[in-house]
């Protein structure tokens, strides 16, 4: 029988969880649950093909997702439940979209295939690690992450990596923005990371002076749309970075109402992106989603290094965008304002949208992702069944 903890009240009475084909596994609390959620209308088109589930590991977590998704939510608590419901369900594949420490007790579960799907494409160091060795395959956009791990790596087995661009950019979103004939600015910085090696946030450097500058642009409306996680963080120089920006956005917004100045802190950053005509952000996945869906409009990274060295090789999208550092924000407003008229980078950019996203179209990164998980269903059958047949010959 299913264990315990996985089922609830809410779920649909209908629903046969043991048909469930394909397995999105998530075992981390709601803090990270944003990581998921991105996926979740990719994978209920997926589930129209190959029936999908989400299995998570903490309750507050799937009281979020099932707010926010048709597809049936599985909690399994303990680890004990959650070998007791994939020996119940015996799933083909299991979709993973992050390194979560508990991602390790579902990985030994041997006769289905298990698939790193990533919850972004970023240059952060995160974003090429040893536990990738721990999947079957790895998902990834196009050769930049190709070459990321065959770099970042010893001992790699590249034929594990599947090239599938950005499925989650295919969608189409429900805009936030109300329309203005000025020219919109987006200040979208990443947060800290988990660790300083990882930490690639303007928030607390230079972010107050990109907020400043952006303002000082004539016919400017400037929307400042931070990580998730910076509104929420602990470090106390980044918690008072972000309350300043925020305060500085609503006071510009009460000096000139008619500009639109807004902080937009819960939104869905890809649905923020439509309408606006330039981007300021950090090393993050933000600045390729916009290479992939705004490939016309300037982009400008900041450098919390100082190091241009450094971010040119790091960070290949650095070359096809004008670089913000401790010495030049200053110079922002008047670069800003000649970009927003003359956007000499619009060529480069092309280039690099190539690199990171080969060549694929608007609707092409769902195909390949949907084709990818059922031949790996195909596969895991094919390999399963493979195994019983030696077995009966022995």
């Amino acid at each position: 029988m299913l264990p315990r903890n996985t089922t609830d009240p809410l779920e649909p009475q209908h629903l046969d969880v043991r048909s469930l084909s394909v397995l999105a596994y998530f075992g981390d609390d709601p803090d990270r649950v944003y990581q998921l959620v991105q996926w979740l209308p990719v994978l209920e088109l997926l589930d129209a093909r190959e029936h999908v589930g989400i299995v998570l590991r903490d309750r507050d977590t799937a009281e979020l997702v099932r707010e926010q998704t048709s597809l049936a939510v599985l909690v399994a608590e303990e680890f004990a439940e959650l070998r007791a419901l994939y020996a119940e369900l015996d799933p083909r594949v299991v979709l993973y979209c992050n390194n979560s420490l508990k991602n390790f007790q579902s990985l030994l579960e041997p006769r289905m295939l298990h698939v790193h799907i990533n919850h972004g494409e970023s240059d952060k160091q995160s974003m090429a690690s040893n536990n990738a060795k721990s999947y079957d395959r790895v998902f990834v956009a196009g050769e930049a992450a190709v070459q990321r791990h065959a770099t970042g790596l010893l001992e790699f087995d590249l034929g594990k990596l599947v090239r599938i661009g950005r499925p989650q950019l295919d969608l189409q979103r429900e805009r936030v923005l109300t329309p203005t004939i000025r020219r919109t600015v987006l200040y979208a910085p990443t947060w800290e990371g988990d660790a300083d090696y990882n930490n690639y946030s303007s928030v607390d450097t230079i972010g107050r002076e990109i907020v400043a500058r952006v303002l000082a642009v004539p016919d400017v409306r400037l929307v400042y749309k931070p990580h998730p996680r910076v509104a929420t963080s602990d470090d106390p120089g980044m918690h008072a970075a972000h309350a300043e920006i925020v305060s500085m956005v609503a006071d510009a917004a009460a000096a000139d109402p008619a500009a639109g100045h807004v902080s937009l802190i819960d939104a869905d950053i890809l649905a923020v992106m439509p309408d606006c005509d330039a981007m300021v952000t950090d090393v993050s996945s933000v600045g390729l989603d916009w290479l992939y869906l705004r490939t016309e409009c300037p982009l400008l990274i900041a450098d919390r290094h100082d190091d241009p060295e450094r971010l040119r090789l790091a960070a290949p999208v650095s070359r096809c965008a004008d670089v913000l550092d401790t010495d030049s924000v200053h110079e922002l407003t008047a670069l800003l304002a000649d970009r927003l008229e003359h956007d000499e980078l619009h060529l480069a950019r092309i280039a690099m949208r190539h690199h990171y996203f080969d060549d694929v179209k608007v609707g092409d990164s769902t195909a390949r992702f949907l084709d990818a998980v059922i031949e790996l269903a195909v596969l895991r059958d094919t390999l399963v069944q493979g195994g019983a047949e030696q077995a009966i010959a022995t």
